[in-house]
């Protein structure tokens, strides 16, 4: 058990007559390589299709994670399940009103159950004086798209393209 729980939330959601519930977890620099494990797992599919080894999370190194994970404004959450660690999330702090959700996982195996949208809500009720949040995904990855909007968040028509077939869509709420 890690001595990192100095944030803890519950979120729940019915599905059908079972309740489940995960938890975020304030990660720290010991669990740099199991994010990274996560993260290479659940970015393999897009990095596959993609073929993007520059700027996929997929591809990136356990250093790139641990020099994020130094940064002031920056807080990884683990996402978790009874316990069992199943993805995590990222808040970036802009500014003092505008917090950015950079890179949001669940494992392949948990995805299509809800929690990532779990994962979003209690990110988001962890810091309460964000007035404003950011994101981006992949604008061609519709099932991203609908869970973001779902999510209340909407395409700013700004993107950024990547390769011929891949552009990133930013969003806001």
């Amino acid at each position: 058990m890690s001595f990192y729980v100095t944030f803890l939330a519950l979120g729940s959601r019915k599905f059908g007559r079972n309740t489940v519930e995960i938890q975020l977890i304030k990660a720290g620099m010991s669990d740099c390589a199991d994010i990274h494990r996560m993260q290479a797992a659940a970015f393999e599919a897009l990095l596959d299709k993609y073929q993007d080894f520059d700027t996929s999370p997929g591809a990136e190194p356990v250093k790139k994670i641990e020099q994020r994970m130094a940064q002031e404004n920056c807080t990884y959450y683990l996402v978790c399940l009874n316990d069992v660690k199943i993805g995590a999330v990222r808040v970036v702090k802009i500014n003092e009103d505008t917090f950015r959700i950079s890179q949001m996982f669940i494992l392949p195996e948990y995805q299509g159950k809800g929690y990532a949208q779990q994962a979003i809500a209690l990110a988001e009720s962890f810091h309460p004086q964000a007035k404003h949040w950011t994101l981006d995904t992949i604008k061609q990855e519709a099932k991203l798209c609908h869970l973001y909007e779902k999510m209340g968040y909407r395409p700013t028509g700004t993107q950024k393209h990547i390769k011929d077939g891949m552009d990133l869509l930013d969003y806001a709420k």
